[in-house]
């Protein structure tokens, strides 16, 4: 069957209901009365009769002062109440809305009125005793089975958290002045180091390597994942605000502009139809062998035909290049292997109705992406142009053309008009000449952005943060089996008591399913925003997170993640859309059925899910590109058939991110491979960026150059920690500190003591100086 085109618009986040939505485990929805009842207990009391809605700004100032004062008491239980009242006021006071747009309203008024109080800062010191709770924490890791009422008090507060960064984050066309201010104040204070020395983010960066060292098994780490990618996402900037910085950041350094916004035009691009599948090819063969033979040049003539009517990015040429004679001839029989067949054919379809022959011409002509050439791609076509013209090279020399043919000077000529410098080659080489000449140059100075602060602060635990990541992925994801040792992200979703009917036990399987792709998704996200952030910052901070990724195993996950049914993925339906949040607070609960619950909704397919796998994709690409050793490792953990099937999606971005993971490898995986995929070639022709003189489809000279795989990890290592230890090292420049022999200037230096030391002076006296013999002849011996 044809898969339709998926309307999907990839984007930093789903809406902003989705989003709120996806906080809530369909399990906590009893605690949304809870929050009512708490707050309406408390407000009563003070409103006398009055709605909060209907109270003028300064009443509701008052109001919200007087819970910040609550928030301070030493009961417990009184404080947990008052939590439960912000929260129903971050929630935008649902009792008192008749809609979902009337409920997100109050809830963004509301976020707003409670930051200007300072309330998150409050909420951030409850937080902080909350993670340090060993009380709490050593019961919990003593509990058999942890349910949803061991992190109540946290899941309270980084609700009300999130729904501040998430709504604060969100910018609307109506936002007056100050709001846009209080906006970017919120931005800089979670992005700067105010809390506790460190930004908000690496707090949360704790409670995730907590939870994955098995110290505090009751954090709710969904709650926790989505925090922190919507904080880095808010801090950081997303993907709109990244091209902004990559285009200043090329005309602070003076090179040339993008060649094109990629992001316009992975928005434009269609996506192609996928290759067949093997069941197809293997019920097409069975056919063959019952005697059709006669009609086998008709039938994958007329697949072609069709794919040629779907595919826009088929052009006349290429078409005319399909129907060759001889490839009509080729029959099914003479290759190989059927499981690795990409060309598509089916059982004749019926004849596609007569269209206006108008129609094609409006196919978009030319190649979607100008072509790019780096330097050493010209100094390499040089140096073999003069070994093979003149029989000596010039090192590095791009200009000198002497005693060369006249096809090389125009190949050279092309080749300089479509040379691409990045903001890395030019990194590199000013790390280069930092480390040769460190007095000369004297101290570089660094910006301090908000990706700069985040790196010095995850710089010293980075690798387990990185190992808690991707620990926290494997256990979600939908191809991991479940282990008595592995990690359990269910505690902020498992009901108190187990589910006793059918019906409560298909709504906590769709609640479980829901919860592992919602962590699927932040983290993803995550991950992808935290290398090209790193990787516009400084390549070395980008390659330092990558060799941790990688040597985490991060290259078979993903690829184990993918290998499974992928359009099943896309389309599972594992929501209840009259449960999500606002929906549930605003509207009568129907009756739910088990076949209302079987039915789902009626999406084509699932956001979040489609979205986690361009994500990981784009990760994929992200550590192997220009990595030889882990493009080998793409080809050992034999990743082309599982990608292969990725393709099936008909969805133009994740197909381009497949394509490029395929066109690395391609010259690796041998020229029988490449015969019997001849669609998947060129439909990497026809969509990934070319690199002028990159033999990507025919691998020449391959078995010429075995690449080292440790040698080249080994050497990107070293450059990392030389680029470590001179940026960040406090004892930097060792060798070189003059050293300072004035006695009195050694003895007049002040020394930081600490607060207590007067206290204890007199015995630190008599027990490091009076008590200690000295031995002045020792002075007088030769060392």
């Amino acid at each position: 069957m044809e898969t339709p085109n998926l309307e999907f618009e990839y984007g930093d986040t789903d809406t902003i209901t989705a989003e709120l939505s996806e906080l809530y485990s369909y399990t906590e929805e009893p605690e949304f009365a809870l929050n009512r009842d708490y707050f309406e207990e408390d407000f009563r009391s003070h409103a006398r009769g009055r709605r909060w809605i209907k109270l003028t700004v300064e009443e509701q100032r008052a109001y919200v002062m007087r819970l910040l004062d609550a928030l301070e008491v030493t009961d417990r239980d009184k404080r947990l109440k008052v939590a439960r009242a912000i929260l129903y006021l971050a929630q935008g006071v649902f009792d008192e809305c008749d809609t979902e747009v009337d409920v997100l309203h109050w809830s963004r008024h509301n976020v707003f009125l409670l930051y200007d109080m300072g309330i998150f800062t409050a909420l951030l010191e409850l937080l902080s005793m909350e993670i340090d709770n060993s009380q709490a924490c050593s019961s919990a890791v003593r509990k058999p089975a942890i349910s949803l009422a061991d992190s109540t008090e946290l899941r309270v507060l980084l609700s009300i958290m999130y729904l501040m960064v998430e709504t604060i984050r969100v910018q609307t066309e109506d936002d007056q002045p100050e709001r846009i201010a209080a906006r970017e104040a919120f931005k800089n204070e979670l992005g700067s180091p105010l809390y506790n020395g460190e930004p908000f983010a690496l707090l949360l960066f704790t409670m995730v390597t907590k939870f994955c060292s098995m110290n505090a098994p009751h954090f709710p780490m969904k709650k926790v994942l989505l925090l922190l990618w919507k904080t880095i996402l808010f801090t950081l900037g997303g993907f709109e605000e990244l091209q902004e910085m990559k285009v200043r950041g090329r005309e602070r350094l003076n090179l040339p502009p993008l060649p094109e916004d990629s992001i316009k035009v992975v928005r434009a691009m269609r996506a192609a139809s996928p290759p067949a599948s093997a069941m197809e090819l293997i019920e097409q063969q069975q056919q063959q062998k019952r005697g059709r033979r006669s009609r086998r040049p008709l039938v994958k003539q007329d697949s072609l035909d069709t794919y040629n009517e779907r595919d826009p990015f088929k052009n006349d040429d290429a078409r005319d290049e399909e129907e060759d004679p001889e490839d009509t001839d080729s029959g099914i029989e003479g290759e190989v292997d059927p499981l690795d067949r990409d060309v598509i054919i089916q059982p004749p379809p019926p004849p596609p109705p007569l269209r206006p022959p108008t129609e094609r011409v409006n196919f978009p002509k030319g190649l979607p992406w100008a072509p790019k050439v780096r330097e050493k791609d010209i100094e390499h076509f040089l140096e073999t142009s003069r070994n093979k013209f003149i029989g000596f090279t010039l090192g590095n020399d791009t200009e000198t053309l002497v005693g060369l043919p006249r096809p090389i000077h125009e190949s050279v000529k092309t080749l300089k008009q479509h040379k691409y410098v990045s903001i890395a080659e030019v990194q590199i080489k000013r790390e280069e000449e930092l480390q040769q000449c460190p007095l000369t140059l004297g101290e570089e100075e660094v910006e301090e952005t908000p990706a700069e602060m985040l790196y010095l602060g995850m710089l010293p635990n980075l690798s387990q943060y990185v190992i808690a990541l991707l620990k926290l992925l494997l256990a979600a994801a939908p191809t991991s089996k479940a282990k008595t040792d592995s990690i359990n992200i269910l505690a902020d979703v498992l009901p108190e008591e187990m589910p006793i009917t059918v019906l409560q036990s298909m709504k906590l399987g769709i609640d479980v399913n829901r919860h592992k792709e919602i962590i699927v998704k932040a983290i993803s996200a995550l991950l992808l925003l935290l290398l090209k952030h790193f990787k516009l910052n400084h390549i070395y901070q980008f390659e330092i997170v990558s060799q941790h990724l990688v040597f985490a195993n991060c290259i078979p996950l993903i690829l184990k993640f993918f290998n499974q049914n992928i359009m099943s993925y896309i389309s599972a339906k594992n929501s209840i859309c009259v449960l999500d949040f606002p929906h549930c607070v605003v509207h009568e609960m129907p009756e739910l059925t088990a076949e209302s619950l079987e039915a789902g909704d009626s999406n084509q397919f699932c956001w979040r899910n489609l979205f986690s796998c361009i994500n990981l994709l784009r990760v994929l690409n992200k550590l192997t590109k220009w990595k030889h050793s882990r493009t080998m490792m793409l080809v050992v953990f034999k990743s082309a058939p599982i990608l292969k099937r990725a393709l099936k999606v008909k969805q133009a971005m994740m197909q381009l991110y497949v394509l490029k993971l395929l066109k690395i490898q391609t010259k690796y995986l041998g020229r029988q491979w490449r015969k019997s995929n001849m669609k998947t070639m060129s439909a990497i022709y026809q969509k990934v960026r070319h690199r002028l003189n990159d033999d990507w489809a025919y691998g020449n000279d391959i078995d010429a150059r075995p690449w080292d795989f440790q040698a080249e990890e080994c050497a990107l290592r070293e450059s990392i920690e030389k680029f470590n230890s001179r940026r960040y090292d406090k004892n930097k420049n060792g060798d070189f500190t003059p050293v300072d022999n004035c006695l009195q200037s050694v003895l007049g230096q002040r020394v930081d003591l600490p607060e207590d030391f007067h206290y204890s002076y007199e015995m630190w006296l008599e027990r490091e100086v009076f008590s200690q013999p000295i031995q002045w002849e020792g002075l007088l011996q030769n060392p």
